[in-house]
């Protein structure tokens, strides 16, 4: 459609231009004289999503009339961020996610945006978990978290009572995860407890379990990192997930679940409990038909040590290394107006949790606040009209979601090592004889070989 501001051909047009920029060096004049500032925008989207994102440019505009928004389609893939990285064809404001905002922050890949953001008015009201992925040394933000997700234990209440057990009072150890999925299994017939193991999900989620037990599958130390895939943790995690799969018969029957599949089963009542990100509850709902009486969520517990963790991500937006100050200043404007305004103005709030709810989307799900418990509850009053999740029933993962240490996701090789563990746990829970320790030992000598790579 003629008026809209962004087409496809802008952006090959846009992405051309902007290689002739990177060599030329210096602020980029956009029309009317005005500062030039490329800012990401999500690739094929629909005409609707494309009016509503040149809508809120703007909007922009009209509060910063010396700056010219240019959007450009990106969005961060593993395979060409590097590449468009040392190319400089990237936005002047992108996203990234948590597992590479240290490395381009000491590596000054991205702008040093800490004193501008620490001009915003909530500049010290980030969650502090959070804040740490786009931390410096300095403790100065340099990369701005977006959206945060921790990993989170799902249960079905109705299974729960069924089986005899307090929808209200879910499981708080790993031992009492099996007491309850050995309770489910042997009174409703259903999966007590279910594991995700294909896809790289096995990996994710084994990996998620080895932090919940105080251990990391890699240590990073400069551009070196070594795989300690076969810990005392992760046996132990393996160890649990045998005993409750052939000792306890509490797993079902089903040993090839990705997150589309686990889901499905989950939302259809055949799982009584199963680990993946805290904010699930709009897909499972959306997607899968989930009966919101039938949800709880719960903390991922976990083991008496202090390396103990929630695995988590999240996005961060940054600004493009080598920006003049005015790049910044209008970088960390737009990141401020765009990305986080829905969580910090009130008018914002209201207005995006409106939209969301009229078009039957979840309205406070327990993602993980970005920032602190006093901002969070502050805008979830704002919004309280429009939430329309069984708020009481997610108490359990709302109330210590802040008081869960986050560890992020490993940053080498992290799918590839992830498709390592699928065949790991798969064997583990279809054959009773699978030795665990070998078959971590054969995992972590071919991770080595692909973190040797890099």
């Amino acid at each position: 459609m003629k008026s809209s501001r962004f087409t496809a051909t802008a952006a090959a047009t846009l992405v051309a231009a902007l290689a002739v920029a990177g060599c030329a060096g210096g602020d980029q004049e956009g029309s009317g004289g005005r500062l030039a500032l490329t800012v990401a925008i999500d690739p094929g989207l629909e005409q609707g999503a494309v009016d509503a994102f040149n809508a809120r440019v703007a909007a922009f505009e009209q509060a910063n009339p010396d700056v010219d928004v240019q959007p450009q389609e990106y969005k961060w893939d593993a395979t060409t961020f590097t590449a468009q990285l040392a190319g400089g064809t990237l936005p002047a404001v992108f996203t990234a996610p948590f597992t590479d905002g240290r490395g381009l922050i000491e590596r000054r890949q991205v702008a040093d945006i800490s004193g501008e953001v620490a001009k915003l008015p909530y500049a010290k009201g980030f969650n502090a978990e959070v804040a740490k992925a786009g931390q410096a040394a300095d403790g100065g933000i340099q990369a701005v978290p977006i959206a945060a997700y921790g990993q989170a234990l799902h249960y079905n209440r109705t299974l729960f009572t069924q089986a005899g057990l307090d929808p209200d009072k879910p499981p708080a150890t790993w031992a009492e995860v099996r007491s309850a999925a050995k309770q489910i299994a042997e009174r409703t017939g259903q999966a007590g407890y279910a594991q995700m193991t294909a896809g790289n999900t096995g990996g994710w989620i084994l990996t998620t379990l080895a932090y919940a037990f105080g251990g990391r599958i890699e240590q990073v130390s400069g551009d070196s990192a070594k795989s300690t895939l076969n810990t005392p943790q992760m046996r132990s995690v393996l160890k649990t997930l045998q005993d409750m799969r052939w000792a306890d018969n509490s797993m079902g029957a089903n040993f090839l679940y990705d997150w589309a599949t686990i889901n499905q089963d989950f939302a259809a009542g055949r799982i009584g409990m199963y680990v993946s990100g805290g904010g699930n509850y709009g897909s499972l709902k959306a997607q899968n038909g989930l009966k919101p009486d039938d949800y709880g969520i719960t903390t991922i517990p976990l083991a008496d040590s202090p390396d103990a963790g929630v695995l988590g991500g999240g996005s961060l937006a940054v600004v493009k290394a080598k920006s003049s100050p005015a790049v910044v200043a209008a970088g960390v404007k737009w990141i401020d107006f765009y990305y986080l305004s829905k969580l910090t103005a009130q008018e914002q709030a209201v207005s995006d949790a409106k939209t969301s709810a009229e078009t039957s989307q979840a309205v406070g799900s327990p993602e993980l606040p970005v920032f602190d418990r006093a901002l969070h509850e502050q805008r979830q009053q704002w919004i309280a009209e429009y939430v329309n999740v069984p708020v009481r029933q997610m108490k359990p993962y709302t109330e210590r979601m802040f008081d869960q240490p986050l560890v992020p996701e490993p940053t080498r090789s992290t799918q590839q090592v992830y498709a390592l563990l699928d065949p790991v746990v798969q064997a583990v829970l279809t054959d009773r004889g699978a030795d665990a320790s070998a078959l971590l030992a054969q995992a972590e000598s071919q991770a080595q070989a692909l973190l040797d790579r890099k």
